[in-house]
């Protein structure tokens, strides 16, 4: 049976090129929440909110429930659903879904396939991903849905055990720091929905960073990507450090980089940790490139 096959043809709801994620989303959580616990079942009525805020963040504008999901999916081969009754699905009636217990996991042929072949669980992912959005939000709902991509396409476990991200800490972040940048102070939003905005890890989690309050700054794109790539820092008092080896000869560049040369960080809320000085060594000393700018003036 070719799962990748099975993956790419989901049968999506489709008119005049509107988008319907609404099952990839599904279904990216579900291997999510399976390389996190071995692939126990999601009861609808734990799992709604998670769902319903995945399609709010990276589904089209028009309202929906993950009800619809969570009931097509069924269709495609890849998932099934029980409730007290048994195997089967009540529909996609929310009501039905919460009080029958409805619960869904991936099929036992699927499970038993990734069981044999973890790698399959990162292709899936991946195929998934290439086939319903841009690269530019791979890494996000990555992160949102709970997937360690780079393990399982190498080969590696896809089962508990190993050192997983925590789902929940980009929330947690972003309301510890208000939704707004801990650097420039950017907060912009589509609707109600944060835009732009990502919980950045001070260590990173490849070299044991830990997901907690006190290891995660809220920065907007462009300052999480310069802070990855060692050009920003924090140093000494919570100061913002730029580094010296940055050129930017544009007023763009010296207002949204250089001019942060000795700026505090903004946040997070009172009786909220700020990033811990562990930390924040680390990244100097293992991130930061070259030596800090002066205060700008």
């Amino acid at each position: 049976m070719d799962w990748l096959e099975r993956v790419a043809k989901l049968r999506q709801w489709s008119r005049g090129g509107v988008r319907a994620p609404h099952k990839p989303l599904l279904l990216l959580y579900a291997l999510g929440r399976y390389q996190a616990d071995g692939g126990g079942e999601l009861v609808y009525s734990a799992v709604e909110g998670d769902l319903r805020r995945l399609l709010v963040e990276y589904g089209p504008p028009r309202a929906t429930t993950p009800a619809y999901p969570f009931h097509h999916l069924v269709s495609d081969g890849v998932w099934e659903v029980r409730t007290e009754r048994g195997l089967g699905s009540p529909g996609t009636g929310v009501r039905e879904l919460r009080t029958g217990r409805a619960a869904g996991r991936l099929v036992p042929e699927l499970r038993a396939a990734i069981g044999r072949e973890p790698s399959l669980l990162g292709r899936m992912a991946r195929l998934l991903l290439d086939l319903n959005f841009p690269p530019s939000l791979h890494q996000d709902l990555c992160d949102a849905v709970g997937l360690e991509l780079e393990a399982v396409e190498a080969g590696g476990p896809a089962v508990a055990g190993r050192r997983q991200r925590d789902r929940h800490m980009r929330e947690l972040v972003l309301v510890a720091y208000e939704y707004q940048c801990a650097f420039c102070g950017y907060d912009g939003l589509i609707g109600t929905t944060s835009v732009g905005l990502e919980a950045a890890h001070v260590r990173w989690w490849a070299f044991d960073g830990p997901g907690d309050i006190d290891n995660g700054l809220c920065l907007c794109s462009l300052h999480h990507k310069l802070f990855d790539k060692g050009v920003l820092g924090i140093g000494d008092g919570h100061r913002i450090l730029v580094s010296q080896r940055f050129v930017g000869r544009s007023q763009v560049a010296r207002e949204q980089v250089t001019a942060l040369a000795g700026r505090t960080v903004l946040g997070p809320q009172p009786g909220i940790r700020p990033v811990a000085e562990a930390h924040r060594s680390w990244h100097a000393s293992q991130v930061f490139h070259g030596a800090p700018r002066s205060a700008a003036t």
